[in-house]
């Protein structure tokens, strides 16, 4: 047999490539296509097909689920909670996000229950205490008067635009007092806009401070009242 018909020949062994080095280019090859594939299917066709149903089907959520006035304006979303500090408002939870309610840095204060800060407060950050101090000043309670949870804790988000029915049967005095209104209408309001649990089973029963005070400008439209006026 000649030298160049020999299978062990260098001439042979570069016409066919090693089994590894071909399992290699193979595998390379692979990874490539799939990453293309995966992301125009999940990058770009699926997101597109969801927002196209989402918006057939849930318009209203597809579209951030918007709060609107009587006149049309939009308030804000019913998922996000805004400050209001006039007393004509029912106020939400406190909140820990940016320098409160901030949406582009929602976050929590991080602290556990037994952190001292937590309840005592440091420079700059009021604790438990204080702010059940300024809650029971504000709706003008006893200074030992019980107050639910949620009025003096900051959410996990710091965006939680409910707060519960107890809170905001606590509140309803101050708001009517404000408005010069009744506070039977007011309560009824909040009967009105308080919802149940998701499905009946999931959450518990809560209360849309945004919805409930853009409630509040419709039913008591008088001088003066400007909507959502946060100031």
């Amino acid at each position: 047999m000649a030298a160049s018909e020999d299978p062990g020949s260098s001439s042979a062994l570069e016409a066919f490539p090693s089994p590894a080095r071909a399992k290699l280019s193979e595998q390379v090859r692979a990874v490539v296509l799939s990453v293309l594939v995966l992301t125009v299917l999940t990058g770009c066709i699926f997101p597109l097909l969801l927002g196209a149903v989402a918006r057939t089907l849930f318009p209203r959520k597809a579209n951030g689920s918007l709060v609107s006035r009587a006149d049309g304006i939009i308030a804000g979303s019913e998922l996000i909670a805004q400050e209001f500090t006039q007393p004509k408002y029912f106020q939400p939870r406190p909140s820990a996000a940016g320098n409160g309610y901030d949406a582009t840095a929602s976050g929590a204060t991080n602290l556990g229950p037994n952190n001292p800060k937590l309840k005592d407060g440091a420079p700059g950050f009021a604790g438990i205490q204080q702010l059940a101090e300024e809650y029971r000043k504000r709706n003008g309670l006893a200074p030992d008067a019980p107050i639910p949870i949620d009025a003096v804790t900051r959410s996990a988000s710091g965006l939680d635009p409910d707060i519960s029915p107890e809170n905001a049967v606590l509140q309803a005095p101050r708001v009517a007092r404000a408005r010069g209104g009744n506070l039977a209408a007011v309560l009824q309001l909040v009967r009105d806009h308080t919802k149940g649990p998701q499905l009946g089973l999931l959450g518990a029963v809560r209360v849309s401070v945004l919805e409930l005070n853009v409630a509040l400008d419709e039913a008591f439209q008088r001088p003066g009242a400007h909507g959502t006026d946060r100031d």
